[in-house]
């Protein structure tokens, strides 16, 4: 196993749910721990608590172009370097397939894909100088699978992030870089908290943090590509 002192990790989306979780167990672990999201505050909040001299704040929003490579170099200039990219920031829009706009659709592009597209270029460099560098992008099984009539929009983007890993992990693996794309069922996070699920039978993010922060801890002779994590019967995973 890799030793998290003096490991730096990023993780988009740590206001709450799965990311808060994320972010929170890799600094139990012992990681730097620097956060991204819209909102300075939540994120603040959500990091109450932890050890100041390991944690950075820093805004990121998705579907802005610009602030991934902000926040990487505020990032790099805190703590040195940056070894682990989690791309956890997502959105769903659950419309039918008849009722999903263009825009909806768009949106979902935006921010579930081609917001870690950006991010994983812009970190490369430092990625690439770890030796161990870890990308973490979360997918979903509905990028695995479609599940009757639900979310095909969300789908489709899921579908995507689970190629990117894939792309680059073939384009980074002789850096030493490796891909995890985690495909998660449904997690009890405020995403999920209208489907009319019960939230005791869902994956408890805390348990999603465990099962990532040991993947991500892992040497690179033992990579783990695809993580599907699944909270009831799934037939084919």
């Amino acid at each position: 196993m890799i030793d998290p002192d003096g490991r730096t990790v990023m993780v988009s989306g740590a206001n709450r749910g799965m990311g808060r979780a994320l972010a929170r167990r890799f600094h139990a672990d012992g990681y730097r721990v620097s956060v991204g999201g819209r909102d300075l505050a939540a994120l603040r909040t959500a990091m109450d608590g932890l050890d100041a001299d390991r944690v950075l704040a820093h805004r990121f929003d998705a579907a802005d172009a610009g602030s991934g490579a902000e926040w990487v170099g505020a990032t790099t200039e805190r703590f040195g370097s940056i070894d682990v990219v989690v791309n956890n920031a997502g959105t769903l829009d659950d419309s039918s397939l008849e009722d999903l706009t263009d825009d909806a659709l768009d949106s979902m592009w935006e921010v579930n894909v081609k917001a870690p597209l950006r991010l994983v270029r812009d970190a490369l460099p430092q990625l690439r100088a770890s030796g161990t560098g870890r990308i973490v992008n979360v997918a979903s099984l509905s990028g695995l699978r479609v599940k009757g009539t639900f979310a095909p929009g969300y789908a489709m983007t899921k579908h995507a992030v689970i190629a990117l890993s894939e792309a680059t992990k073939q384009a980074t693996w002789d850096d030493g870089i490796r891909v995890t794309a985690v495909c998660p069922g449904f997690v009890a996070t405020d995403m999920t908290a209208g489907f009319g699920e019960d939230p005791a039978t869902m994956i408890d993010p805390d348990d999603l943090a465990e099962v990532v922060s040991t993947v991500v801890a892992l040497p690179n002779s033992a990579s783990v590509a695809r993580l599907t994590v699944a909270c009831r019967l799934e037939p084919h995973f």
